[in-house]
């Protein structure tokens, strides 16, 4: 690990794939992550990458989906409606086992929406906005240096997993600037060395047609494509106990339960040190892995909590995970923002503190 340097997250985020063994990025301008195409544009040719921008997030998902099927580390990133645009891209990279790392720097929506943050692609990340049975992991992160760490491993998950991975930040950590340590490069791969590192790759085989990869996602015998799906879903029965990462404390005496993810989180712990001197106990859930979601985690939440908030910024997608970990055990609340607005710490306290009286909690 290198000494910390001063960083913008989109500006870390790109460094972190390219030391992971990014060489091949496709991208569009959208806001607020334009700063990786543009550092990718630079960085990308002067060590040994490719760096295009397409014509359309349509066209980026597909130049991804090329490049990674004949064995390159693919790197790509847009905001919420270009991710939108890839979706159709993202449920073939799955379906075919594609291996690429994917990232959303959120913005708040529907629709265009605004530039400014947002948590609202929830649903589109962990329940997957293409068609058909398939899943991606998916991670939050909360910092920049949390960011770097798993765009940095992702490099290496998507290959092992032979799997899309899929990483949801958001604006303010695209656009924020924090002191990281930077991971040292990896040995790149040679392109000599692509059959033996992914044998299932478009690497061709001279003339010997019989030994000629194939990558296909159309299957067009029913009994065929049952068969893939189910073994598909063999390697997702494994992700949910290996790929699961939760952060959580306070859990065991804790009259209050805050579920947060990604810069949500941040501010709901200052939230928690407001209430913690007013003599409120609160506990934290923060999953890392928002698919594989960390349901079991809720099991250690003591008998005497009262409330448990999913404070998100959004009309409540979060929501939807945590009212299943708790099983109906206590009553679920949301504290949440929307159209671009972020909390202040001491408003999520205020909030969670008049929930808790109406509750009889406080």
């Amino acid at each position: 690990m290198s000494d910390k340097v001063l960083m913008k997250g989109n500006e870390a985020f790109s460094e972190a794939a390219i030391r992971g063994g990014c060489r091949f990025y496709f991208g569009y301008p959208i806001t607020p992550q334009n700063e990786v195409p543009e550092f990718m544009s630079r960085e990308l040719p002067n060590r040994g990458g490719s760096f295009i921008q397409a014509e359309s997030e349509i066209c980026a998902i597909n130049m991804a989906y090329g490049a990674a099927s004949a064995g390159g580390r693919v790197f790509i990133t847009s905001s919420s409606p270009g991710i939108a645009l890839m979706q159709e891209g993202i449920s073939f990279l799955a379906s075919a086992e594609i291996p690429t790392v994917i990232m959303n720097v959120s913005r708040c929506g529907p629709g265009i929406g605004g530039i400014q943050p947002g948590q609202a692609d929830y649903f589109q990340a962990t329940r997957g906005g293409g068609n058909g049975d398939y899943k991606i992991p998916v991670f939050a992160p909360s910092s920049i240096q949390e960011a770097v760490d798993i765009v940095y491993e992702a490099m290496e998950l998507a290959d092992e997993w032979r799997s899309p991975i899929f990483i949801l930040s958001d604006g303010i950590l695209g656009q924020m600037m924090e002191p990281v340590r930077l991971p040292e490069p990896r040995p790149e791969v040679k392109r000599e060395d692509i059959r033996s590192v992914k044998p299932w790759a478009l690497t061709g085989y001279g003339d010997d047609e019989s030994k000629r990869n194939r990558v296909i996602s159309l299957r067009i015998q029913p009994d065929q494509l049952e068969e893939h799906v189910h073994h598909l879903f063999a390697k997702y029965e494994r992700a949910e106990k290996e790929l699961l990462r939760v952060e959580s404390t306070g859990l065991e005496d804790a009259e209050v339960v805050i579920v947060a993810y990604g810069i949500m989180a941040r501010i709901a712990k200052e939230a928690i040190e407001i209430l913690g001197t007013q003599g409120i106990k609160a506990g934290i859930i923060r999953p890392i892995s928002l698919w594989p979601f960390p349901y079991d985690e809720f099991n250690k939440i003591a008998d005497k909590t009262k409330v448990i908030i999913s404070a998100e910024l959004s009309m409540g997608q979060l929501i939807q995970d945590v009212k299943l970990g708790v099983m109906n055990r206590f009553p679920v609340k949301l504290v949440g923002r929307t159209g671009g607005m972020i909390p202040s710490s001491l408003e999520i306290a205020e909030r969670i503190k008049k929930i808790l009286e109406e509750t009889g909690g406080a």
